[in-house]
């Protein structure tokens, strides 16, 4: 769109350029005898160009100011990630809700998710999606909570089904949320509950960013 912007305002300015030339050699009897002269036509064209030049100048300038620009929000908003919690069989249960550290990375677009901590960390204030399974035997309860700082928004959990024997059951939510730069997002395993994952990636944590505010 750009370039085409750049093209449009070249071939305007030209144009302007060559119609002005054209007035003058119609006029060219009512020049000053200097300028009209031969020996100082090429002078006079040169230094009537000089304007023109500089408004070319500074309109490429300009687009080159914005096209940078442009790309460098693009670069600041292209963000998302997708973590699994990796090959690690049954985690829980403990006696208090613990964070999930989700160690096996499938995409950190923007390096806002922490893989040491489990958090993700909004780089600009913006919508973001948000999604999270949980895989676990039918006869433990599992119980996943969404967290934004620290508040709860969402959760996952599954009821122990001790008369309808034992299976594997594996079930998801998501979110939309209004973060503002630097709100945190993360995973907490509920205190008494198991969840499970193996390499068949069957316990996720997803986010990306949908547009900024």
């Amino acid at each position: 769109m750009s370039c085409s912007i750049l093209y449009l305002l070249l071939f305007v300015l030209f144009s302007c350029n060559c119609s002005s030339m054209s007035e003058a050699q119609k006029e060219k009897e009512s020049l000053p005898v200097e300028c009209g002269a031969a020996g100082n036509q090429q002078s006079c064209l040169v230094t009537g160009l000089y304007p023109l030049l500089a408004e070319m100048s500074s309109i490429l300038q300009s687009l080159k100011t914005s096209m940078d620009q442009e790309q460098l929000r693009r670069k600041d908003h292209n963000i998302a990630f997708a973590a699994a919690l990796g090959n690690r069989g049954d985690v829980g249960p403990f006696s208090t809700n613990v964070p999930l550290v989700y160690q096996r990375v499938f995409l950190n677009a923007g390096s806002c998710y922490n893989t040491g901590t489990g958090i993700f960390t909004a780089p600009v204030k913006g919508v973001y999606f948000f999604s999270l399974s949980g895989h676990n035997k039918s006869s433990k309860p599992m119980g996943l909570t969404l967290l934004k700082n620290g508040e709860l928004m969402t959760v996952v959990y599954n009821h122990p089904l001790t008369d309808a024997g034992v299976r594997y059951e594996t079930l998801s939510n998501s979110i939309t949320l209004m973060l503002e730069k630097g709100d945190q997002v993360s995973v907490h395993l509920r205190a008494n509950t198991w969840v499970f994952d193996n390499n068949d990636i069957l316990t996720l944590f997803t986010g990306h960013l949908v547009f900024p505010l």
